[in-house]
């Protein structure tokens, strides 16, 4: 059904085909060239000139004894509207916009004028509220924060005892300096709760309706057909009907433990693996 209803749409394939071309095509557009931002991947997020971040920083402060109590600490609304979705702030390039704004005010809208707000400071204002837009639309400049909150000692503890890990895992061998490889600490979660990787030789073992097993690493499997290279590197091609397919699962272990984990047991084994530099 999917198939057919994709050759009756042939605009499928148009999307498809500018989808690909996406990233090609923003690697190709030089900075500071095409839209307001310059460089490509400002382009497509559709966001203006990078934000000043040492103005954005005079202006935080300016915007939170002046600004903050209606608008919120992040621009993002309280009393007064949410800032970030403003089409003032949106279409403003350079604080030119933002600046008339403060001086003036909007009295009928409620907001008063600031006449003593200075104009270098209007503008470091309008440099703090494109770097809050920047930190919502472009979701590349997120970091998160704290993730180092468990027990390195619990976690230790987890490592060689309920959690299993130190049967298939040494912290003074395969998981050496584990903290050097992965200094930041939410890659460093990310690799332990579902670890990954680059692809390894896989090894599988064939049984032939005959009864004989053949073990060796694999070479390509799919619904039909399965070859492998057997241990003195002989190539074996098979149909896959009546064979028996065994293809140990290297990430078993962690796949049982994802029912096990708590919040404590993931932030203990990370405060405890970012020890191990």
């Amino acid at each position: 059904m999917l198939i057919r209803n994709m050759y009756r749409a042939p605009q499928f394939y148009v999307c498809m085909a500018l989808l690909a071309a996406l990233p090609l095509a923003a690697q190709e557009i030089p900075a500071g060239r095409g839209g307001r931002g310059g460089g490509a991947t400002r382009e497509f997020l559709g966001l203006g000139p990078a934000p000043d971040p040492v103005a954005a920083a005079r202006g935080e402060k300016v915007y939170a004894s002046n600004c903050a109590f209606c608008h919120g600490a992040n621009a993002r609304g309280a009393e007064a509207p949410n800032l970030i979705r403003s089409p003032l702030v949106l279409h403003d390039e350079k604080g030119e916009s933002i600046a008339a704004a403060i001086a003036k005010g909007f009295p009928d809208k409620g907001m008063p004028a600031f006449p003593n707000i200075a104009a270098s400071d209007a503008r470091d204002i309008a440099q703090f509220l494109h770097l809050q837009v920047e930190l919502v639309a472009n979701r590349g400049v997120y970091k998160r924060l704290n993730v180092l909150t468990g027990d390195a000692k619990a976690g230790e503890a987890y490592f060689n005892g309920a959690g299993g890990c130190n049967a298939c895992h040494s912290a003074s061998g395969d998981l050496a300096h584990i903290a050097s490889k992965y200094p930041q600490p939410d890659q460093l979660q990310n690799r332990l709760v579902w670890p990954g990787g680059p692809p390894v030789p896989q090894k599988v073992t064939v049984t032939l309706p005959s009864g004989q097993t053949v073990s060796g690493t694999l070479k390509r499997i799919d619904d039909i057909n399965i070859s492998m290279y057997d241990a003195s590197g002989v190539f074996h091609s098979w149909l896959r009907e009546g064979l028996k397919v065994e293809i140990p699962d290297r990430l078993a272990a962690h796949r049982q433990l994802l029912d096990k984990y708590t919040d404590a047991d993931m932030h203990n084994l990370t405060a405890y693996l970012a020890t191990l530099k």
